[in-house]
């Protein structure tokens, strides 16, 4: 399942169905009970005598109840549950108008600030086996190569698409980079992908306000080919990258990715114009997954900015809740089960896992509505950081973002790079 990278606002619709609980911060307390008030809207109004279905129970596993009700007077409240333990307990509402379906939802979380890993523990040897790997990554010539791309450069920023060498001889790594044109020495920013196959066209914005910028691919393909080539390798040999390998903790297809963003550092700390300082790295979902392993990874790394992190406390179906995209475990999920090698690789791979070892300032931010990546998931790796952190939670949003949060992290990330 490919991710869409522009995470825009779902499409206005003609009706909504409106879920909300009523704690207006969308947290209970274990045990506590929680009750939705639902309404379906028509220009702003409530609709009458509307049916509607509704489910409730943990997000992502089998409905505890399913019901349907007559909203005569255009408002009613559901009487839902509770959860005894820790997590985050849905509401799904759907209605039929004029012939056309309509969905709300809602989702609450009960004392989410102690949701704790499914895997009580890393694997013993978790640091040393990456220590292993950057060491190997160390050994590869970088071998940068930089092609400027005119058309795409501005008057005030260079415009590169480069590819490295990256995990083992022949293997490249590309993206765009974009340097300010202006001679002197600048801090930079890597931006990491979100899931899925597609070309890239790098940070200009950022890098005029004077920030060296580089966003990357992570599947070892040039990044400003035709889209066509893109959708024919996400449909082809690039179908299901996210399970690839999964067996063998050295062969599973991350491996490579969580080494890429290593390398990258590599390139960006090596040019002439870098301040020799300030590096940050910032993405979403798969993403800001690769943005909590890189900072965790890479001591150059001095902040990260993550939106709604993918890969995190990936065993959780195995424990009874939800698990991180790419939901790996999921019992629906015919491509993986839960095989004792596969479950063993994830350990290492585990966001979760990472999230322990970050030393550097983090920016965050989700909705409790996303339906991707589970926020029982999310909260398992930020309650784990140590570090200094912060979360802007946009509460009904799922998997996307409103313009507040990305203004938020733009202007977070501005201000670690000094740039005002």
């Amino acid at each position: 399942m490919a991710i869409v990278q522009s995470y825009a606002q779902p499409v206005e619709q003609n009706v909504k169905v409106i879920v909300a609980p009523d704690h207006t911060d969308w947290q209970y307390k274990t045990g506590e009970k929680v009750k939705f008030n639902v309404s379906v809207l028509q220009y702003g109004n409530p609709l009458k005598n509307v049916k509607v279905n509704y489910e409730l129970g943990p997000e992502r596993m089998a409905p505890e109840m399913k019901d349907s009700m007559q909203l005569a007077g255009g408002l009613h409240t559901i009487n839902a549950g509770t959860m005894k333990t820790p997590g985050f307990y849905r509401c799904i509402v759907t209605a039929e108008v004029n012939g056309k379906k309509y969905r709300g939802l809602a989702t609450v979380g009960f004392d989410a600030n102690q949701i704790k890993p499914a895997a009580a523990s890393s694997p013993a040897d978790f640091i040393q086996f990456w220590d292993n790997a950057k060491a190997d990554l160390a050994k590869i010539p970088l071998d940068a190569r930089m092609t400027l791309l005119p058309e795409r450069s501005t008057e005030k920023v260079n415009v590169y698409h480069i590819n490295l060498q990256n995990f083992r001889l022949g293997s490249r790594l590309y993206g765009i980079l974009c340097v300010p044109k202006k001679e002197g020495k600048y801090p930079a920013l890597l931006r990491v992908p979100g899931a899925g196959v597609r070309p890239y066209n790098g940070d200009v914005a950022t890098a005029e306000k004077g920030v060296i910028t580089l966003e990357i691919g992570i599947h070892g393909v040039p990044v400003i080919m035709d889209p066509v080539v893109y959708t024919n390798l996400a449909a082809g040999a690039l179908s299901g990258y996210q399970a690839s390998n999964l067996e063998d903790r050295e062969r599973y297809y991350y491996k490579r990715v969580y080494m890429g963003c290593v390398r990258a550092n590599d390139f960006l700390t090596s040019l002439p114009q870098f301040d020799g300082s300030n590096l940050g790295v910032t993405g979403g979902s798969q993403g800001g997954a690769l943005s909590i392993v890189t900072a965790a990874l890479d001591s150059r790394v001095k902040f990260l900015g993550a939106y709604y992190p993918a890969l995190s406390d990936l065993t959780g179906f195995m424990i009874g809740r939800a698990g991180g995209w790419p939901h790996l475990f999921n019992k629906d999920n015919v491509n993986t089960g839960s095989i004792p090698d596969k479950v063993k690789t994830t350990g290492y791979y585990d966001v979760v896992n990472f999230a322990k070892l970050i030393k550097v300032p983090g920016m965050y931010s989700w909705g409790f509505n996303d339906e991707t990546c589970p926020p029982t998931s999310m909260h398992a790796a930020y309650n784990v950081i140590t570090a200094s952190k912060s979360l802007f939670l946009a509460l009904e949003t799922g998997h996307w973002m409103y313009p507040e949060q990305k203004e938020n992290m733009e202007n977070w990330l501005q201000k670690q790079l000094k740039v005002y």
